[in-house]
């Protein structure tokens, strides 16, 4: 398949790379001369001179750019008649929505994607890749979108990538700020992170997953009955609080958590099981 990307930074030369390496016909172009300079795959692609030249050089047109402003002045002008875009740039759902509208009046079918991986995951079995928007114009170009990773198609309504991938994110980033809290605590008293991250963290960690299933269950239900232990146990002493202050860490990673769980109690939840927190979110 004939497949352009635009965009050369990190991610866009690691989304050429695999395309290349599946043997299909790839065609690049980037605003800022010289990206390519240390790419291994300089030899095996087609170089367009220009915006227009790279868009008419394929069928499939993969955007990997800064933000989503960037995209509109990129494409501004460029005919887009008869072509696949496919948009791996970072954007809001509200942004993907527009763009589709945007670019599906000037005549291309219009794919949304979030791209769950880091530039040297793409390619392999670990990258996934969230996507949206145009059903037919997915289907149409997924033995080329899946040369990056899993290609994992999510609906017509554009935005669902995008609210996806940002969701995804909020998860790992709270799995992230758990990890340095409790890195910080253990090193408080010379304990070896990667120790205690290979020994106990994350084989706990890995015994509770299945756990947020359960959860999940329980938000979709709406029933926040707790089976084991309630909110109102809980909060009824704040450990990670205390023990953080005695040993000189900063709480301020999980103070915000126990204030929602508590207010939660106080609203009169308190025999409700974690998810309930949800409900304030909302």
């Amino acid at each position: 398949m004939r497949t352009t990307v635009m965009g050369l930074g990190k991610m866009g030369r690691a989304l050429a790379a695999a395309l290349v390496d599946r043997g299909h016909d790839t065609t690049v172009w980037n605003r800022t001369p010289g990206r390519l300079r240390d790419a291994p795959f300089t030899h095996a692609v087609t170089h367009a001179a220009t915006a227009e030249d790279a868009v008419a050089a394929s069928d499939v047109v993969v955007l990997c750019l800064l933000d989503f402003e960037s995209v509109v002045a990129v494409l501004d002008g460029v005919d887009l008649r008869n072509r696949t875009i496919v948009n791996l740039t970072t954007a809001t759902p509200a942004e993907a929505a527009k763009l589709s509208a945007l670019l599906t009046e000037r005549g291309a079918d219009y794919v949304d994607g979030g791209i769950m991986a880091i530039p040297s995951m793409i390619g392999t079995p670990a990258a996934v890749v969230l996507y949206s928007g145009s059903e037919q114009a997915f289907r149409r170009s997924e033995s080329a979108l899946q040369a990056f990773g899993e290609a994992r198609y999510l609906g017509a309504a554009p935005g669902m990538a995008a609210l996806n991938d940002i969701a995804m994110l909020t998860g790992m980033y709270g799995m992230f700020g758990g990890f340095v809290h409790a890195a910080a605590l253990v090193r408080t008293e010379g304990v070896a992170v990667v120790e205690f991250t290979e020994t106990l963290l994350v084989p706990w960690l890995r015994a509770l997953f299945p756990a947020l299933v359960d959860m999940a269950g329980q938000i979709d239900s709406g029933d926040y009955t707790a089976k084991e232990s309630d909110l109102s146990m809980q909060v009824a002493n704040d450990g990670i609080s205390v023990v953080s202050r005695a040993q000189g860490v900063s709480s301020e990673l999980s103070d915000p958590l126990f204030a929602l769980m508590r207010r939660r109690v106080e609203q009169g939840f308190g025999g409700d099981d974690f998810p309930s927190v949800v409900e304030l979110l909302s």
